[in-house]
């Protein structure tokens, strides 16, 4: 292959990845944070964690179920711990998410 057939397959690479790029007009543009919940689940799959290893996070292993089911919502010292042992954002952990009430 010569010099001048290479530059011609780059060139056409560079064509083909250029048009598929979309510029945004300049701006602040803030992109929101995930869930809590979702977070947490997150950082157990990347990590594989079991819903065990929450427990010196969250407390028992019905309270790891409780937050991971949406039962009940995190604590400050729950989302002290998570962020100092799992290095979860804390911006993340204090956000506001639904819960849902048991049907008892």
């Amino acid at each position: 292959m010569t010099l001048l057939h290479h530059a011609a397959i780059v060139s056409k690479l560079s064509t083909d990845i250029a048009s598929k790029i979309i510029i945004a007009p300049k701006g602040n543009y803030q992109i929101p944070l995930p869930d809590p919940i979702e977070a947490i689940k997150y950082h157990m799959e990347s990590r594989g964690l079991s819903r065990r290893d929450l427990e010196k996070y969250i407390g028992s292993s019905k309270s790891v179920a409780d937050i991971l089911n949406r039962k009940c919502p995190l604590s400050i010292d729950m989302i002290r711990r998570l962020n100092a042992g799992l290095g979860i954002s804390a911006d993340v952990l204090i956000q506001p998410y639904s819960t849902v009430k048991s049907a008892a």
